[in-house]
């Protein structure tokens, strides 16, 4: 025979048992329901670039796009995880081979590329330093990196892999500052 105390505890036991059954399905369907909440939602694509300056000379990165020899500001897409503050210094990085931080923001960038019929949402940060450095890129896609005056970024203005490398300059030189402290990451 079953004592009342037993009884108790095996219909505890057999609730706990079904009851975790239960929310384990419940948590298999919301988390269903969270992956594919926003699927059929736009989304552009995030990136990150940086104007790095040092007493009126630009970093550049040189690059190939399309089979086609191209400049621009160390840059790259924001990857899953990972913070805009956080994705600029990954990029700077890879691209320059430079541990560098970050001071402001100078634009946020909103733009389609006819060209690969996409959207992308810009963030441009600026790096300025004190001492010229160089670094050795550790992406393969990067062939050099530059420091180039103003002037001679002009003359190269065909050879910018977009609009965008010129208009963060001139925004950067307009004093455009977005503090740091705007952004805000919950990840």
């Amino acid at each position: 025979m079953v004592s009342i105390t037993e009884s108790l505890r095996l219909n505890h036991n057999k609730n706990n048992a079904a009851s975790t059954q239960h929310n384990a399905e419940v948590t298999t369907e919301i988390t269903s329901e969270i992956n594919t909440h926003g699927e059929t939602q736009f989304k552009p694509n995030t990136t990150v670039a940086a104007v790095i300056h040092h007493q009126g000379m630009f970093l550049l990165v040189e690059e190939i796009e399309h089979n086609k020899q191209v400049f621009n500001q160390p840059a790259g897409h924001l990857e899953q995880g990972e913070d805009l503050i956080g994705a600029i210094k990954r990029e700077v990085l890879e691209e320059t081979g430079l541990t560098l931080s970050p001071d402001y923001l100078s634009g946020i960038y909103y733009i389609f590329r006819a060209d690969l019929n996409l959207y992308f949402l810009r963030f441009c940060f600026v790096i300025e330093l004190n001492d010229l450095v160089i670094g050795i890129p550790q992406d393969d896609e990067i062939i050099a990196t530059h420091w180039l005056s103003l002037k001679e970024i002009k003359e190269k203005a065909t050879q910018m892999r977009s609009s965008l490398v010129m208009e963060c300059i001139e925004d950067y030189l307009a004093g455009n500052k977005i503090d740091l402290s705007s952004l805000k990451s919950i990840i």
